[in-house]
């Protein structure tokens, strides 16, 4: 049954705005009852109301509000936006309302709304992107990122039939400016932050917006609620970094509510009255997995969010990497109790822990090395089964694990989560040892943010974890290794690619089954293992196709002065590698600064090299680097499957990657193509023809 055939509600999928799905219940298992986005949030509102919902710093205080506060506050912006729509029956007011709140305390957001077709376009007017989950009185809502150019932001709303956009001050209201005379459904304006510099016909401060309020009952409003369903559209997703114009990606309801409810069994969060969980917020809520753990999981278990100021990570230049110039700090004042990090930021975190480890004394030094062999040989054994800690464990503890915990404002900190791309083997050992267990996740928009889960009941070295409930994983077109394409089966699904018949088909089969181009394989006990991307096969000129994520992995554990490590060498007779060393961070910008790590340099001094720059090591300027580099290669090459997959010459780039210079996406994903156009000239030298 092709989707053309298919009735209201028949099919697991739909390309339509006003759309209902057949919802992936599983045949004889108990499952969750299907319940909306306001649904939802009225629970938490009931059930919790005295428990505190947010945090906002303004300044150096914090804004504070309770459940039963945020939920009247929605309510208020939600009639607001009824006012300013003037629409009857729309499937989706309150949740878009909730976030608008959220966002707007907490300065991290600026948004649009869409009547009668029910977008929302967003425009984020900082690093952090911005998240609008839902839909506002009439609106779904869409998440972009600040790094879209006023170009990206109008192809958005035109797409969306954009009707109010939300923006925070006046250098956002100009970029929309730029574009408003291409945007034939705006009705509205709103500057939630700074007083407006000129007054325009169609421009709201949020003060004015929300007196609006006053002209919609109760009644009506609660109205509309009522009439939404959960197998309807609540959140337009578009896909962010992509090359081209980008899909939007539908999620349901029940992709929303349904999917936090499976995180929340699956992991071990606290819920009143038997504590509170502590979240901090500061990844771009643009992505579905950090909508779902930021904000919907913590409004499921009534744990308090707290948000950064509206100053924190600003200032002229590129985009940054989230948390630049401000995570450490709030984490220390804040104490969360489940953190959610990205590659990039547990990345920061082991930099200035072995810093602070190279600057302390040589018998604190021998202390930590003993507590970190304790901590890692102890999780090891209790992957095998053993459950008893050795009685040593307790005094590496108080010597070694609490202070490392303490520095980095995670000593209340039960859940450690990473988000995005795995980590090298290297990062998750060295924080194992200071009985810090990171557990990787693994989904994409396409379902609903999450599919596999790490815990402290599933967990395995370098695997994503296991699904969720009741949700399925199988894996076609398996090689040799047993490593093939990911496919993804359950209630998280999402609805379909707006208005994209032909990639929604593709995307997705009859029997429900999402097809990903992600590469990996399922161990006996069905943890998943990520392997890399079929997009990212490299075919030689010999035809042989080479999947470079696991030799750059290698590369990077046995060459552990290199950061980052991109194979090239598409239609070319071998392998090469782009290299990058382990360079300082400036804690400000996020931008990377010309001085080895101290990691790198104690690496060096034991190469007996006296390297403490990068521009020592450029062009083969240090003998025992290089050498070090040539042995790792060859090591790495020794574990070959075949002549193709070995890496035959190498380069030191002159940078390190960063997230401001492109070469890395803000969820720290290797940007290849954008890496490609700059390091060309580098490339091309690798195959030229020495005369």
């Amino acid at each position: 049954m092709g989707l053309g055939s298919c009735s209201m509600g028949s099919c697991y999928w739909t390309t339509e705005l006003d759309g209902e799905v057949k919802l992936r219940m599983s045949k004889n298992v108990e499952n969750e009852p299907p319940v909306t986005v306001p649904d939802l949030i009225m629970s938490a509102a009931t059930k919790y109301s005295h428990y505190l919902a947010i945090g906002s710093k303004y300044k150096k205080s914090w804004q504070l509000l309770t459940y039963i506060e945020y939920y009247e506050a929605c309510r208020r912006a939600a009639k607001a936006f009824l006012k300013v729509l003037r629409v009857r029956t729309p499937p989706a007011v309150l949740p878009a309302a909730w976030d608008r709140v959220t966002w707007l305390l907490s300065s991290s957001t600026s948004g649009g709304m869409k009547d009668p077709k029910n977008h929302t376009v967003p425009q984020s007017p900082h690093s952090r992107g911005l998240q609008p989950l839902n839909s506002a009185s009439s609106g779904i809502s869409v998440g972009i990122l600040c790094s879209n150019s006023p170009k990206a932001c109008q192809v958005i709303a035109e797409a969306s039939e954009m009707d109010i956009i939300l923006v925070d001050n006046d250098k956002q209201l100009q970029k929309v400016n730029q574009i408003q005379g291409y945007l034939k459904h705006l009705k509205a304006i709103i500057q939630y932050r700074e007083d407006i510099q000129e007054v325009q016909p169609n421009l709201y401060s949020w003060k004015g917006f929300l007196d609006l309020a006053d002209g919609i009952s109760d009644e009506k409003l609660d109205q509309i609620i009522d009439s939404q369903k959960p197998n309807q559209c609540c959140a337009l997703v578009y896909s962010q970094g992509t090359v081209g114009t980008p899909k939007v990606m539908m999620l349901s309801h029940d992709n929303i509510t349904w999917t936090t409810a499976a995180t929340v069994q699956s992991l071990g969060y606290k819920c009143p009255p038997d504590g509170q969980e502590v979240l901090v917020s500061y990844l771009p809520l643009c992505y579905a997995g950090v909508q779902i753990l930021d904000v919907w999981v913590a409004i499921s278990v009534a744990g308090t969010v707290y948000f950064p100021s509206s100053e924190a990570g600003k200032g002229s230049g590129p985009p940054r990497a989230p948390g630049t110039g401000f995570l450490t700090e709030m984490l220390r004042e804040v104490q969360p109790t489940t953190f959610c990090g990205i590659p990039w930021v547990w990345d920061r975190m082991l930099d200035n822990l072995k810093t602070k480890h190279l600057d302390s004394t040589a018998f604190r030094r021998k202390i930590d090395r003993w507590a970190m062999r304790v901590g890692l040989s102890t999780h090891r054994r209790r992957l095998q089964g053993q459950i008893h800690q050795p009685l040593c464990f307790g005094m590496a503890k108080r010597l070694t694990f609490d202070p490392a915990r303490k520095f980095l404002g995670l000593n209340h900190c039960q859940q450690f989560l990473n988000l995005g791309l795995g980590l090298p083997r290297a990062t998750v050992d060295f924080f194992l040892g200071l009985n810090i267990p990171i557990f990787q996740l693994y989904g994409l928009t396409e379902s609903s943010g999450l599919h596999t889960l790490s815990s402290h009941q599933a967990f395995r070295l370098l695997s994503c974890g296991k699904a969720l409930p009741n949700c399925h994983t199988k894996v076609e077109k398996e090689n040799r290794e047993g490593i093939g394409k990911l496919c993804m089966w359950g209630r998280h699904i999402f609805m379909g690619y707006l208005n994209d018949k032909a990639s929604t088909e593709k995307k997705m089969d009859n029997q429900g089954w999402l097809h990903t181009n992600d590469l990996g394989f399922l161990d006996v006990d069905k943890f998943l293992y990520v392997m890399g991307n079929s997009n990212d096969i490299i075919t030689l000129s010999s035809g042989e196709m080479v999947n470079p994520s696991p030799i750059e992995e290698r590369v990077k554990t046995r060459i552990p002065i290199v950061r980052y490590v991109m194979l090239v060498g598409q239609d070319a007779p071998y392998l090469c590698a782009l290299l990058t060393l382990k360079c300082q961070i400036n804690p400000e910008t996020g931008e990377a600064r010309g001085a080895l790590t101290s990691e790198a340099v104690a690496c060096c001094r034991k190469l007996r090299s006296r390297s403490t720059w990068l521009t020592d090591v450029l062009e083969n300027r240090d003998p025992l680097v290089t050498e070090f580099i040539n042995q790792g290669i060859q090591d790495v090459n020794a574990e070959a499957p075949s002549e193709g997959a070995k890496i035959i010459k190498w380069v030191i780039l002159d940078s390190d990657f960063s997230v401001g210079g492109g070469e890395l996406g803000p969820m720290s994903r290797l940007n290849r193509t954008i890496v490609t156009k700059i390091y060309q000239e580098d490339i091309q030298k690798f195959y030229e023809i020495s005369t």
